[in-house]
């Protein structure tokens, strides 16, 4: 039996230099635990149905990038 040399990833996302002078990795002052929680909501609010997990993720950033101000207050 060979074996192979085993590779270590870590599983923490590393931003390349374009996407970090970009602003892709973060969602400006929106955190992703603001993001989470809101996007939980929207999957209550349709009625606890799975499958479309990323549509209501990036509704969630798209609310809260939108309205910056109210909802980060509230956390």
């Amino acid at each position: 039996m060979s074996s192979k040399p085993k590779r270590i990833e870590s599983l923490e996302p590393q931003a390349t230099s374009t996407q970090a002078e970009t602003g892709e990795v973060s969602v400006g002052n929106v955190g992703d635990e603001q993001v989470r929680l809101r996007a939980y909501e929207i999957y209550l609010e349709r009625g606890e149905r799975p499958g479309r997990e990323l549509d209501d993720w990036l509704q969630a950033e798209r609310e809260l990038e939108s309205e910056p101000h109210s909802r980060a207050q509230e956390g």
